[in-house]
């Protein structure tokens, strides 16, 4: 989700104002994509490394968040769509860990689409994250256990998701930044120019469309 800073200044707007134009660009497209019937839509909406933005931009994205949950949980429940967080949550605000499991919990039922929020995320932690687990239980068993790649993704944030077929940037970035490094072996790319505050559902079909008319051949012929 790039994007929200460019398209604020743009406007002689503060960073934070487009972060909260952005989260309209969020409703909108899981909206979208629940009448898809997509099985799951993951969003970057927190990185690791954003905890180096100035305080006051992190406690505003923080509020957002606060506030998106606040008023989104009855919608998603209504709109079938269970919602997940993934990331290293333990370590942000007690207030926002709260909120996340209770929306967690409200959805859990829900058998729609999977909302999963990236929230203090980063790939390479995500994998050294799994990888830690993994020795733990080898400590634990005296023994290192039997896993290949599919056992390994078990260990992961993502444990029992898909991996993504599709993965969107705004903006007209191109780089990976980070994200779902060891599901998107076989991700296709698709990118816009669109700021992430104007991004809408049509940009999403437009993405789907895209991505529809490919060839996907996994290393094959």
């Amino acid at each position: 989700m790039d994007g929200n800073g460019r398209w604020a200044a743009a406007r002689g707007l503060q960073r934070v104002e487009g972060h909260a134009a952005g989260v309209e660009s969020v409703r909108d497209t899981v909206e979208g994509a629940a009448g898809l019937g997509l099985g799951a839509l993951t969003m970057f909406a927190f990185s690791i490394e954003n905890w180096s933005r100035p305080p006051e931009e992190v406690e505003v994205l923080m509020e957002l968040v606060k506030r998106y949950l606040r008023l989104e949980t009855e919608h998603l429940i209504a709109n079938d769509i269970r919602f997940r967080p993934i990331g290293r949550l333990s370590e942000l605000p007690a207030d926002v860990q709260i909120l996340l499991q209770e929306t967690s919990e409200a959805t859990a039922n829900c058998q729609g689409l999977s909302l999963n929020i990236a929230l203090n995320y980063g790939g390479r932690a995500e994998i050294v994250d799994a990888a830690r687990r993994i020795a733990e239980r080898a400590a634990r068993e005296g023994r290192v256990p039997d896993f290949d790649e599919q056992t390994f993704g078990e260990y992961l944030y993502t444990r029992g998701l898909p991996d993504p077929d599709l993965l969107i940037r705004t903006s007209g970035e191109v780089r990976v930044s980070n994200f779902l490094l060891f599901q998107s072996a076989y991700t296709e790319f698709w990118t816009t120019p669109t700021l992430w505050p104007d991004f809408r559902r049509r940009h999403l079909f437009e993405a789907i469309l895209a991505y529809q008319r490919r060839s996907r051949r996994y290393g094959g012929i």
